[in-house]
């Protein structure tokens, strides 16, 4: 199987019409999840004058094993993945510095991978329980620096589907390229969004 198998899946809209923002947030579900889930969290974020674009894996699932796995066992999901969240960043018009990244589990990890490969220094990336993806980790774009780029990564410390060593290598690595980090670990074992990680996204959203 070489297609992308989430070609031509649909691109879910809220906020501020296109061609009129002057912002927009990327939105990526988890695995089991979909856009609207997505739309509504961006809704609940509450910052105005956002454009909410938010892709739709097929069968709800964007790449079908662990994200600690290696990646060729999670492709071509994980290429299409990628493509999807290249498209919907397309699809804002906007500069990198006004767009936004926010992802949830699988896609924290879809949003920080796409982040970290793409070298590009957008206005915001956070993942919330998740990590950058494979048993090796990407080395970053050549000559890429996340001077500043604010980048929140929130989990539980023990979350059943993402270690928290990876979450951790995942800070070393955004902060050793210059982004600007803020990490918050949770005690337990939930795996969901926190209202704590809703009012830090808020935070950073608004400066934008």
């Amino acid at each position: 199987m070489t297609a992308n198998p989430h070609a031509g899946r649909p691109l879910a809209r809220a906020g501020v019409a296109a061609g009129e923002a002057q912002r927009a947030l990327i939105l990526l579900h988890g695995r089991g999840g979909d856009a609207a889930d997505m739309l509504g969290l961006g809704g609940h974020l509450g910052v105005p004058g956002y454009a909410l674009l938010a892709p739709q894996a097929a069968g709800n699932t964007w790449y079908p094993h662990r994200f600690i796995e290696p990646t060729t066992r999670n492709e071509p999901w994980l290429s299409g993945a990628l493509a999807a969240v290249d498209a919907a960043v397309t699809a804002t018009g906007l500069p990198d510095d006004k767009i936004a990244l926010l992802g949830f589990s699988q896609g924290a990890c879809l949003a920080l991978e796409y982040a970290w490969r793409s070298g590009r220094r957008f206005g915001a990336v956070i993942g919330l329980s998740g990590g950058l993806i494979g048993d090796q980790l990407a080395a970053v774009t050549p000559g890429a620096r996340f001077d500043g780029v604010p980048v929140l990564l929130g989990c539980s410390k023990q979350d059943g589907h993402i270690p928290l060593s990876r979450v951790l290598e995942t800070e070393e690595r955004f902060k050793a390229q210059g982004a600007s980090v803020t990490t918050r670990l949770y005690e337990g074992g939930y795996h969901g969004v926190t209202e704590d990680e809703v009012t830090l996204a808020r935070e950073l959203l608004a400066k934008i």
